[in-house]
C-alpha cells in the first residue's frame, strides 16, 4: 500500500498543533503554579496581620474596661453613691 502524502502532511500539522497547545498548556500552567504560591504566601502573611490584629483589638478592650471602670469609679465618688446597689 503506497504512502498517502496528504494524510501524512495532515498528520504532521495535527501533531504541531498538539504539540504547540502542549507547550503552552505547560507555560500557562507555570505561570498559575507560580501565582498560586504568591497567594498562598500573601495569606499567610495576611493570616499573620489578622492574629496581631486580633491581639490588639483584645488589649484595646481590656483597656477601655479598665478605664470605664476608672469613670465609674470617679463618678461615684463625686455623686457619694454606689450605682451598683440601686
Amino acid at each position: 500500500m503506497p504512502e498517502d502524502p496528504i494524510a501524512h502532511g495532515e498528520l504532521a500539522a495535527l501533531t504541531r498543533r498538539f504539540e504547540e497547545v502542549e507547550q503552552k498548556n505547560d507555560r500557562e500552567f507555570g505561570i498559575i503554579k507560580s501565582d498560586l504560591t504568591a497567594v498562598r504566601l500573601q495569606v499567610g502573611n495576611l493570616d499573620q496581620k489578622v492574629d496581631r490584629l486580633e491581639s490588639r483589638l483584645e488589649e484595646l478592650g481590656q483597656k477601655m474596661d479598665r478605664n470605664q471602670a476608672q469613670i465609674v469609679e470617679l463618678l461615684t465618688r463625686l455623686v457619694g453613691q454606689d450605682p451598683n446597689t440601686g
